[in-house]
């Protein structure tokens, strides 16, 4: 059986969904969800090989959803709008159903999913994400470890630090650790406001304060709270074309 968690903010959405796919002899639903965040705690707890997943939702998006799961479920997005369907399918990472759709075109997509499992998905669903976003992000969605979700506004973060193979991501004081790899974060966020000032940092540039020279070709970015970061050879280059 092929079990499916459907994530639509919109309830006519999901009856459609739920009435086609309960013709799917090989499909069961295990969940339904109205918003991101149901959608996060579905996934974990159902592991789904299938997720029909609505991209524009309020609380969190499916590209935000996408980015906080710790399964890898075939991914289908059911969108209203063409721009993602098409980068999807260019991607070859997944398949859409660009609403409306025909029952004709949902049975298309179930053939392509069948085939698929057999594969298994071509991008995990952070990659996904990352591959289909257009534009930088503007906050950042941080899964604590008790299974609660924090939204995080771009403009609040200080700094990001790598730990290991996760991060630590800086904002008034607090630390909010995400299992995402820094390179990976800091290609999703705008170049012109964060710069990789060192291999381990992740700087908002409006949080600097000065730069002093601590040896030779060694310096240290020093914020406007005081923290006092490393900057690299190349980090410092990168400020400049920037300063």
């Amino acid at each position: 059986m092929i079990r499916a968690v459907i994530v639509d903010d919109e309830p006519p959405a999901r009856e459609i969904l739920r009435e086609f796919l309960g013709a799917e002899e090989d499909v069961e639903i295990v969940a339904e969800c109205a918003n991101g965040f149901e959608a996060v705690k579905a996934v974990s707890q159902h592991d789904p090989e299938l997720l029909l997943l609505d991209i524009q939702m309020p609380k969190l998006d499916g590209f935000e959803v996408l980015s906080l799961l710790d399964r890898s479920p075939i991914v289908v997005f059911v969108t209203a709008h063409d721009d993602y369907a098409l980068r999807a399918f260019e991607v070859h990472a997944l398949d859409y159903l660009l609403k409306p759709f025909s029952e004709e075109r949902f049975r298309a997509v179930m053939q392509r999913v069948r085939e698929r499992m057999n594969v298994g998905p071509a991008l995990p669903p952070a990659q996904i994400a990352q591959t289909l976003r257009q534009k930088p992000l503007q906050r950042i969605v941080v899964k604590n470890e008790d299974g609660s979700i924090q939204v995080v506004p771009v403009s609040r973060v200080d700094y990001i630090e790598a730990a290991d193979d996760a991060i630590v991501i800086i904002t008034a004081g607090a630390k909010l650790r995400k299992q995402q790899a820094i390179g990976d974060l800091g290609n999703e966020l705008d170049p012109d406001r964060f710069v990789r000032i060192h291999r381990s940092y992740l700087l908002n540039i409006e949080r600097l304060d000065k730069l002093e020279l601590y040896a030779k070709d060694s310096r240290v970015a020093i914020l406007r709270d005081g923290t006092r970061l490393p900057v690299s050879r190349s980090g410092y280059a990168r400020l400049r074309e920037l300063l």
